[in-house]
């Protein structure tokens, strides 16, 4: 599997010079973005990943640029930067879903545990986006006995309660089973979850 990329969206070349002598000396992969309308062009919202952007740029502004990303239901972790006097708009951010914000200059260790916690983020949400893709493609009847096991009924008590054959429940059962792409019950239970409380 690839290592999941950072990206940095900003206008000013000495902060992505800095950040790409820190970033790739800790072994991340870069891609640098001298603009938003590149970067929403170009980049893939939908991957693990993290994103470093800069609030004040001509053309997109950062918060254009992640009210975008929300539209798309991106799956990248977002870092703010922000100059002297931007905070209250990058706590605003952070309200909307960015990860941290970092103040300009950027300080190492900060900046390497902000990453971290974004890439954390990131896979949660791809985790959820690819369970909510695989739920979406079970049939009606499969939606419905992949609840009813999750909430804890054996096949009989399944078939007593929709009137129909411990045969049909358990073809149906298992057709769910393998378009959801697991094997175990357990793991039935634990993706139903995850996706209704999303949902919530």
């Amino acid at each position: 599997m690839s290592q999941p990329l950072i990206h940095l969206v900003d206008d000013d070349p000495s902060v992505r010079d800095a950040c790409r002598f820190l970033l790739e000396g800790y072994g991340f992969d870069v891609v640098y973005w001298p603009d938003g309308e590149r970067f929403l062009a170009e980049a893939d919202p939908h991957a693990e990943g993290c994103l470093i952007l800069d609030m004040r740029m001509p053309g997109l502004e950062g918060s254009q640029i992640h009210a975008r990303l929300r539209e798309q239901q991106s799956t990248l972790g977002v870092i703010v930067l922000t100059a002297h006097g931007e905070v209250d708009m990058a706590v605003e951010e952070m309200k909307r879903g960015a990860v941290d914000f970092l103040q300009k200059p950027v300080g190492g260790r900060q900046l390497i545990a902000a990453i971290e916690l974004a890439l954390a983020r990131s896979r949660q949400r791809l985790e959820l986006r690819q369970a909510q893709q695989r739920m979406a493609s079970l049939s009606s009847r499969e939606r419905e006995i992949t609840q009813l096991v999750a909430s804890g009924l054996t096949n009989r008590e399944i078939a007593d309660r929709l009137c129909v054959a411990v045969r049909t429940v358990e073809v149906h059962r298992a057709n769910a089973m393998r378009k959801l792409e697991i094997e175990r019950s357990a793991e039935l239970v634990r993706l139903w979850q995850l996706t209704e409380t999303s949902d919530a």
